[in-house]
């Protein structure tokens, strides 16, 4: 599972026991930060937090400011300031020279919200969150949500209706963007404006012993993984325990329909028979996903994508990105683990639209830093 759905399940597991707690998100950074917005700590009345936020720089801090908004009930937004460059500051060990602002709120208002949300995420699909954290205007209050599907249905609302347009308008922008921001989405109303993106979802083609690695790798982060096999006898639990679905097909020349394969998936092919994993590259290719590896040297891609060719697939301009073979970065892994860990590397890589060289190599900043007029405010 992976860390949002770990806090929703938290949620609704202590919601249910009638339990205290509060939600500290962070809504905006500034300057270089641990963790991003949308990073979440859930902190119980009783027992350990949950999440992560700064990687153990702030929690405690963070805790303490949630257990005041859990004895008065009333959500905040906080701050801290970590671009000082005395002892004072690094002396802690922070680890980074950055602002954040988290807002906290008494989980039980994100409860109402969280099975909405979890449900949302099992389609498969990203949605928008709209949250509330400061507002001069009647009736819209810290902590109201409205969520906004792709397709611009609604759940919820802010509190009144111009708003929700205004903040309807907020979240088709930041869904096109894939980037969630704090935003005033209308005058005296400032909201945190998010994208909650599905878990990665990995369709390998191919149930041999390689691929069990692949599995407990991408699993690991929480991604929904089908494994898919024309020889059924390969396809069991006890083999696959990470795997999400088991996906028998009669040919392989059906994979893409019968896994569902869409614009969202991520697909490696590792059956290590030429013809068999012709079959499902070329199925694949057939279907909209962004990622096609396979496994093998250049010489033997280039023959199966010209066997298809001779075939009658086009395999154009618009398609070769999407191949990529061998799969994996450069990392020079040697077993199936290692080759495991290069794969879903460069899965993450292509995700989110990066080379997958070296950070110290990279010019700039790590991360994309916020827009004007979205960073955290200086405290």
């Amino acid at each position: 599972m992976s860390e949002i759905g770990d806090v929703l399940a938290a949620i609704e597991a202590l919601s249910a026991k009638g339990e205290r707690m509060a939600l500290a998100t962070i809504v905006a950074v500034r300057g270089s930060t641990y963790r991003r917005p949308g990073a979440r700590l859930l902190v119980p009345e009783d027992g350990g937090p949950i999440g992560n936020l700064s990687g153990g720089c702030l929690e405690g801090d963070v805790a303490d400011a949630a257990r005041v908004v859990l004895h008065d009930g009333r959500a905040r937004l906080a701050g801290w300031d970590l671009t000082a460059e005395d002892d004072a500051v690094w002396g802690l060990g922070l680890g980074c020279n950055g602002a954040i602002e988290v807002f906290i709120e008494p989980a039980e208002d994100a409860a109402r919200v969280a099975g909405v949300l979890r449900a949302a995420l099992s389609e498969g699909r990203p949605i928008c969150v709209v949250t509330v954290l400061e507002s001069s205007r009647d009736g819209v209050t810290p902590g109201a949500r409205i969520v906004v599907h792709p397709d611009g249905r609604t759940q919820g609302s802010l509190g009144d209706d111009a708003i929700d347009g205004a903040a309807r308008a907020a979240a088709g922008a930041v869904l096109r963007e894939e980037r969630s921001e704090m935003r005033t989405v209308a005058e005296g109303v400032r909201a945190f404006v998010e994208v909650l993106d599905p878990p990665v979802r990995l369709v390998i083609c191919g149930a041999g012993h390689d691929a069990i690695p692949l599995v407990r790798t991408a699993s690991v982060l929480g991604w929904d993984v089908t494994v898919v096999d024309d020889r059924p006898a390969l396809l069991t639990a006890e083999r696959f325990p990470g795997a999400g679905s088991l996906v028998a097909v009669d040919d392989p020349a059906h994979a893409a329909r019968v896994a569902e394969i869409d614009d969202r998936t991520f697909v490696v092919v590792m059956t290590h028979h030429f013809l068999r994993d012709q079959a499902y590259v070329r199925s694949a290719l057939a279907s909209p996903a962004p990622y096609v590896g396979m496994l093998g040297p250049a010489a033997r891609t280039e023959r199966l994508l010209g066997e298809l060719r001779d075939e009658g697939v086009d395999i154009d301009d618009a398609t070769r990105p999407r191949i990529h073979a061998p799969a994996g970065l450069d990392l020079g892994g040697e077993g199936p683990e290692e080759i495991a860990q290069a794969i879903v590397a460069e899965i993450v890589a292509v995700k989110r639209r990066r080379s997958g060289g070296f950070l110290r190599d990279r010019p700039g900043p790590i991360h994309d830093r916020p827009r004007p007029g979205t960073e955290a405010r200086p405290i």
